[in-house]
């Protein structure tokens, strides 16, 4: 199965990259992908909830961000390729602010 990238040619993968230099299957980079993520979400979530000098306002723009790179990137390359769930994610965007 050659993934979009890949058939570009010219951009290394960061799962080809693990695979050499641990010598796993494609499938085993998946779910070490997935622990990461799911292990830098704790983080993230934890950090959170501590106090810090960083104003509050400031660490919501960050994790929002997250949670869009999450959405966007969690069932393959929504940015590039965007299907039905992404055009629903974003539909299902409040059109008018909410004050």
């Amino acid at each position: 199965m050659l993934l979009f990238e890949q058939k570009r040619g010219h951009v290394a993968l960061g799962i080809e990259c693990y695979m050499k230099q641990y010598g796993v299957s494609m499938e085993q980079v998946y779910n070490e992908f997935h622990n990461q993520t799911m292990q830098a979400w704790i983080d993230i979530n934890q950090e959170c909830l501590k106090p810090t000098i960083v104003p509050m306002p400031l660490l919501n723009r960050v994790l929002n961000l997250s949670r869009v790179m999450d959405i966007i990137y969690k069932e393959g390359d929504g940015y590039t390729h965007v299907g039905k769930v992404m055009k629903n994610n974003i539909g299902s965007l409040p059109i008018d602010s909410i004050v």
